[in-house]
């Protein structure tokens, strides 16, 4: 089972666990972690070179997913957008979507590097695109959902005891994720306490009209 990872610290709760609840050495075995960013592996997904991976709300239609995937219930903090002159960010076609859908202008910045934009710069004038979209439709916004070709049985079943509030992240792992983002352990913890993984009614609701109004908009 070939399973992409998006190096974002916002799954960095479900991979600690995953890590953590893989016990069969023979599993272990078949899994594979390509890791990227959101856009790069939605491509790989799409051709299915990938059988599982957490793919781009924008790009989820038609496609296989579990109640599962990637939720701002209000802001975010690593989805931004800085008003001024129009720049889409690469690695995020859904994040590019929603300032589109928002009918926002400016540069959309995200991931880890938004999170330490947010916190290095506090003066500067930032939109939070999750927070937008709350205020405007009182939805929680999906960035992500997690998306098979195969293996449905034996990815829910690695998915299904899944509770972040249980997940306990080892220090020294914390530490490695702070130097390489330039997030202070403290702003990532505090972060991942925004984003929420489980798909329910409301939930399912907020993805289904942002695909709606991204196909109204021919996006």
């Amino acid at each position: 089972m070939i399973f992409s990872k998006i190096d974002f610290i916002n799954l960095l709760p479900f991979h600690i666990f995953i890590k953590k609840n893989i016990k069969s050495s023979q599993l272990k075995s078949i899994i594979e972690y390509k890791k990227s960013y959101p856009s790069y592996i939605t491509n790989k997904f799409k051709k299915r070179k990938v059988d599982n991976a957490f793919i781009s709300s924008i790009a989820s239609k038609n496609e296989k997913f579990l109640d599962f995937g990637i939720v701002a219930k209000d802001e975010v903090l690593s989805v931004l957008l800085i008003p001024g002159i129009e720049a889409k960010d690469f690695q995020s076609k859904t994040s590019n979507a929603l300032a589109n859908v928002l009918n926002l202008k400016g540069e959309v910045i995200i991931g880890d590097k938004a999170l330490k934009f947010y916190h290095d710069n506090p003066n500067t004038l930032k939109l939070d695109l999750a927070k937008e979209w709350q205020k405007k439709y009182n939805l929680p916004f999906v960035f992500a959902v997690l998306c098979y070709n195969k293996h449905e049985r034996r990815l829910k079943k690695l998915t299904k005891n899944f509770n972040k509030k249980y997940i306990k992240i080892p220090q020294y792992i914390l530490k490695q994720y702070s130097k390489r983002s330039g997030v202070s352990k403290e702003n990532i913890l505090k972060y991942l306490e925004k984003i929420d993984y489980d798909l329910g009614y409301k939930e399912k609701r907020a993805l289904k009209l942002f695909l709606k109004l991204t196909k109204e908009k021919r996006i």
